[in-house]
């Protein structure tokens, strides 16, 4: 070109820089000003700076060496780097960048202050995060719905549900989808799933076209409630509003069904999918896994690998979940070793602990220590508590003492690993060592966790936990219990944990909580 203005320059460095090739673009921008400084262009650093700093990865550190050597640093200049940090993954590179830009005097705009709160929010950062909530209010920003649902969801993310709520009232009446879905998202996240499901109808009722995030929310909330029909009824909403089965909906959905139990419209919703990347695949195999169909997940994985999706570190999991379901031992460890070998993917704990359940659960509980003993990574006390567990249904007593003794030296926390190795030994009639290990539990100030149970009757969600009678409806569960048991009695079972309720029974001890959730659960269903 004979003649090259700002607009043929900028025009070469940006394509390069959408082609993800960061040396090319800093060299065209170097030999711009080498040909034409930039004042004489009327270009300043701060629009190259947005060049870059919002394209790819692989361009911040072209943008970092620009606003390094530039001389015109401002607030703008300061945001446009935060936020492509941010935006490119680079979460701990933009908190930093904001701590700097505040230590040197600058003021942070609007869009600086939603960057970071973003970063903060993918790095759990809850003390950079509560920085930039004090600036947001000392610059007034912070009824700006966009910087308020930036904070909502940090708070959320880092775990802080109750500053988020508080967050979320101040707007609650400005239909914004983005702000909604922030905390719909950070309830489900925090494991208050039916405070999501809630707030959704809300939503609904405002009128507030749902996003795909949101969507995808709401599935994971149903799923994790195993709630059938909230999640059929979601099915139809996506159908009618056209949000379609590609991407993380689909993904969303199919494993909501497979939660649920229902394999065959979790595997309708698989097969229709447009696209069915590493994820949907994941879904699906999970499903027909957890499900206790360990070969159609098996088959599953040798489909998807002949499509020619390469397999990830979750997509193990799932299959080792299958072998184990089903014993398969030889396979399981034919699956480990291709998971290096073919695939490139090291061994996590997630892994390691799935061959131990593999075996653990194929009556082969030395090979299981053994395998735990060679391995080198640290994995704390879970390896130990998977044997364990195992040897009580097994009745192997020295190879569950030797595990139960091995957590009591880790110090674990697990109030099940104390009540377990103390059985073995009171099995065993070792009754010094039964008192040496609730001793030590006492000690310890470890505690055992209530147990809960649900059931889903009518659309709606019934929460029962071990030693409460808060539901309205507890007189009649007793009443039900009561009858059942009689009607056990005269039908010649025996009962295998006793009821609460029932006058001539002693109260229950802690080991038959989780029967007596169950049949709560049953009796009011």
């Amino acid at each position: 070109m004979p003649n090259r203005n700002a607009v043929s320059w900028t025009a070469m460095v940006s394509g390069y820089a959408v082609g993800k090739c960061s040396e090319e673009a800093f060299e065209i921008f170097r030999l711009m000003l080498q040909e034409c400084p930039l004042r004489k262009m009327n270009l300043s650093p701060r629009q190259f700076l947005a060049q870059l700093a919002c394209r790819q990865a692989e361009c911040m550190e072209a943008a970092l060496q620009v606003f390094g050597s530039s001389k015109e640093r401002n607030s703008i200049t300061w945001s446009a780097m935060i936020t492509g940090y941010a935006q490119n993954g680079e979460a701990d590179s933009a908190t930093r960048m904001f701590l700097q830009m505040h230590a040197a005097g600058f003021s942070p705009t609007e869009f600086t202050l939603v960057g970071v709160l973003n970063a903060c929010s993918d790095m759990g950062a809850l003390s950079v995060g509560k920085q930039a909530h004090g600036l947001m209010v000392k610059l007034g920003f912070e009824m700006q719905v966009y910087v308020k649902s930036a904070l909502v969801d940090m708070y959320a993310k880092c775990g802080c549900i109750g500053d988020a709520k508080g967050g979320f009232q101040q707007l609650y009446d400005v239909d914004d989808v983005v702000l909604w879905t922030a905390m719909i998202a950070g309830h489900v996240q925090n494991g208050e799933l039916e405070e999501a499901l809630v707030l959704y109808a809300k939503m609904n009722k405002e009128g507030i076209m749902p996003s795909n995030l949101t969507i995808t929310s709401v599935l994971r909330a149903c799923a994790c409630l195993v709630a059938l029909e909230p999640g059929k009824q979601l099915h139809s909403q996506i159908m009618k509003c056209g949000f379609g089965l590609g991407g993380s909906v689909g993904s969303a959905l199919s494993t909501m069904y497979s939660k649920c139990g229902n394999l065959e419209d979790g595997m309708a919703v698989f097969r229709s999918m447009p696209d069915r990347d590493v994820i949907a695949w994941n879904s699906i195999i999970s499903g027909f896994s957890q499900n206790g169909c360990g070969n159609g997940a098996l088959d599953l994985f040798e489909e998807m690998k002949l499509e020619g999706t390469a397999p990830d570190r979750i997509t193990f999991i799932n299959v080792f979940c299958a072998c184990s379901h089903m014993g398969l031992v030889d396979r399981g460890w034919f699956y480990f070793r291709a998971m290096t070998k073919n695939y490139g993917l090291i061994p996590r704990l997630d892994h390691y602990a799935c061959m131990v359940d593999i075996l653990s659960r194929a009556g082969q509980l030395k090979e299981a220590k053994d395998f735990i003993e060679s391995i080198t990574v640290d994995h704390g006390t879970c390896l130990w508590r998977i044997v364990l567990g195992a040897c009580r249904n097994l009745w192997d007593f020295d190879v569950g003492a030797y595990a139960g003794e091995k957590l009591m030296r880790l110090g674990t926390e697990d109030s099940s690993a104390y009540i377990l190795l103390s059985n073995i030994y009171a099995s065993q009639r070792k009754w010094n060592d039964v008192e040496r290990v609730r001793r030590l539990m006492r000690l310890r100030g470890v505690r055992k966790d209530r147990g809960c149970s649900w059931v889903e009757l009518n659309s709606r969600v019934h929460v029962f936990v071990v030693g409460e009678q808060q539901h309205p409806e507890a007189a009649n569960i007793n009443a039900e219990l009561i009858r059942l048991a009689k009607h056990m009695k005269d039908e010649g079972y025996r009962q295998t944990c006793k009821f609460p309720f029932d006058e001539e029974l002693d109260a229950p001890g802690e080991s038959h909580g989780e029967d007596q959730l169950e049949l709560m659960s049953a009796a009011y269903s």
